[in-house]
């Protein structure tokens, strides 16, 4: 008996598919995400903004036809593309998924990509050209400190610093671990 770590070898049973966390993360994001911007509408249309936590957090109504930042105003339809691109991206690979971490990471992006397509898709003033609804400002309640974001915009930036992680630390898609450094048997 040796102490080296076991290695994984190319008959190893590989772990089992994880589809079914990016489809139960996925929907609940994109749910969320529209029950969250149907309440703003509600409550927060013609009204100012509501300060919580002494002005740190604000909730406003903006109805963003570009992107952070107010990068890419007027080219709405190449945001929607774009995001049409992530979506079927993530459901292309994920068949291959079977990493848990890859699976919540591509659901969270997945989730938010669809909840800001449902509103370029479906909202004023038309399809691949509606304004997404942005309802939370950082310590200035006209989003000059921080854009203006919503809970599909949260879950693409969690979800991106998720997969960087992942992929820093060597975790790949199909649940194996890269693992560059050569191992030294124990002792030695």
């Amino acid at each position: 008996m040796t102490d080296e770590p076991a290695e994984r070898t190319d008959t190893a049973p590989l772990p089992p598919r994880r589809v079914w966390v990016l489809a139960l993360v996925a929907p609940v994001v994109l749910l969320l995400d529209i029950l969250t911007k149907v309440l703003a509408v509600a409550t927060l249309e013609d009204r100012p903004p509501v300060r919580l936590l002494g002005g740190l957090v604000n909730l406003v109504l903006v109805r963003n036809p570009g992107a952070a930042f107010s990068m890419a105003t007027g080219y709405t339809w190449v945001l929607s593309i774009i995001a049409l691109g992530v979506v079927v991206v993530i459901v292309r690979i994920s068949r291959k998924l079977r990493s848990v971490g890859w699976a919540i990471a591509l659901g969270l992006v997945l989730g938010g990509a669809l909840g800001n397509l449902v509103d370029r898709i479906f909202r004023a003033p038309g399809p691949l050209q509606g304004h997404v609804v942005d309802i939370l400002s950082v310590v200035r309640t006209d989003g000059s400190f921080f854009p203006v974001f919503n809970l599909a915009d949260s879950s693409i930036v969690c979800g991106g610093i998720l997969l960087v992680l992942l992929a820093l630390t060597g975790r790949e898609l199909d649940g194996t671990r890269a693992d560059t450094a050569e191992r030294e048997p124990a002792g030695e």
